[in-house]
């Protein structure tokens, strides 16, 4: 391996590390936006953002190394230059490139199958300024030595010389669902150690009545709880890519991990919603609406006889932090309806004669808008569309938030770079993992609203 492709190695492996110091910096920078936050989750991610700062360190100091070894040899090249006999049939003093004593910036003496032009060439395309430098170098040398040999052509005479400009920061990701409901959902921090979360639920309370007389007996009801066991998943996904890809691509082992990422809270939020047993869609109680002409103003009804049935279930303990959780098509459904009725109780936060109110937030960026009541909307499209008969049916869902459970890993998701797994087919193992654990059930209280009410939509204005 030549020291230009040493220098390249090591320039690749400085921006992986620059790549994975940013990830941790923004790992630290949302865990500090949460309000459980822990000193001790706040200092294990600080001194994981400085080890991987260390890193940085190193790979900059060994690149400095080879750069300055790379002069040095250039400076042996020319001195050494300056003592070998001069050509038998130089060209005239007047057709040669010259800057005081400066050797043509690609010597055949020093690297006699063109690497280095080659490398500099596919760096240039890349965005590296200097190599883009060196080879305007050479094309001014070319042309001072050989302007009389060279003519005007066009691309088309050179197809394997053209390099193709590959807009890699406008690469296309993946579109995904990814976590809308989870994120909203009340966050704990996910026990160390075991595979199932316990949670005591006192499914017998005491007994209070009025003393029948002075001094008779009082009424006296023994407590009972029942546990609840919560199991620890774990959502993980692997990629491999050739060692190729990754050292003489241009940022694929980030889009890899993003594309990794993204898959995993996609799967973590459908498992929280559609999970069988434990899901949402099957712990919550069904309010149906069934209609073959639906409308927003028939539906918004049913909406509050779902949260009339959360509050009547969790009675003192509910938060009155409700949601209201739908697919995208059923939030612009609702959206879609024009009318003159409009609720005779006013909300807060709702303008009279409106249907609710819509945010414009982005999908994925917390609550989408408000419905008539003041019930924030999140949008996510991890639920089903192919329920009911007809399996073109979707669920709204309506929760107490503080009742919606989520334990995750503070570091989650994690991921592993195995190189020695697939060293002999030279590739890397890209590992994507979390442990997690929701649940619903610690108050039952979720209801949805489904039947042949919530069809594909039609965007009549109705």
């Amino acid at each position: 391996m030549t020291l230009a492709e040493l220098i390249a190695q090591a320039r690749t492996a400085l921006d992986t590390a620059i790549t994975a110091r940013q990830q941790e910096q923004d790992a630290l920078m949302a865990l500090r936006s949460d309000e459980n936050l822990t000193e001790e989750q706040a200092r294990a991610q600080i001194e994981r953002r400085d080890t991987a700062d260390a890193e940085v360190t190193r790979r900059q100091e060994t690149l400095a190394g080879l750069e300055a070894e790379q002069a040095r040899e250039e400076e042996l090249a020319q001195l050494q230059a300056r003592t070998v006999p001069a050509a038998t049939r130089a060209p005239a003093y007047d057709r040669v490139h010259r800057v005081g004593a400066e050797e043509r910036t690609y010597r055949p003496d020093q690297d006699r199958r063109g690497a280095q032009f080659q490398q500099d060439v596919a760096a240039a395309f890349l965005g590296d300024y200097e190599a883009r430098d060196r080879l305007a170098r050479h094309m001014q040398e070319e042309r001072t030595e050989r302007g009389d040999q060279l003519r005007a052509v066009g691309t088309g005479a050179f197809a394997g010389l053209v390099v193709p400009q590959y807009l890699t920061d406008m690469y296309a990701p993946l579109a995904r669902t990814n976590r809308p409901f989870a994120d909203a959902c009340r966050r704990h921090t996910l026990p160390r150690t075991g595979m199932t979360v316990e949670i005591s639920r006192v499914t017998t309370g005491s007994s209070v009545d009025n003393q029948s007389a002075e001094n008779a007996a009082v009424a006296e009801q023994d407590m009972d709880d029942t546990a609840l066991s919560v199991p620890v998943r774990t959502a993980a996904g692997q990629q491999t890519a050739s060692r190729q890809s990754i050292e003489r691509g241009a940022g694929v082992e980030d889009v890899i991990l993003d594309d990794l990422f993204r898959a995993y809270g996609s799967r973590l939020d459908t498992t929280m919603l559609n999970a069988a047993t434990v899901g949402l869609s099957n712990v919550a109680t069904a309010v149906a609406y069934t209609d073959a002409t639906p409308t927003t103003a028939e539906l918004y009804p049913k909406v509050i006889e779902g949260l009339a049935g959360v509050e009547g279930a969790l009675l003192d303990q509910a938060s009155g932090d409700n949601l209201a959780v739908m697919h995208s098509r059923r939030w612009y459904w609702m959206q879609n309806a024009m009318g003159t009725s409009y609720p005779l109780i006013t909300q807060p936060g709702v303008v009279a004669q409106t249907l609710g109110a819509n945010y414009a937030e982005a999908y994925g960026r917390g609550v989408r808008g408000i419905l008539p009541n003041g019930t924030p909307v999140i949008v996510d499209n991890n639920i089903a569309v192919n329920l009911g008969a007809g399996t073109n049916e979707d669920e709204i869902f309506l929760v107490d938030r503080q009742e919606c459970h989520l334990w995750e890993d503070p570091d989650a998701p994690m991921y592993i770079r195995a190189e020695q797994p697939k060293a002999a087919n030279l590739g890397v193992l890209l590992v994507v993992y979390g442990y997690y654990a929701f649940t619903f059930q610690r108050q039952p209280h979720a209801r949805k609203i489904g039947g042949t009410g919530l069809i594909t939509p039609t965007f009549t204005g109705a």
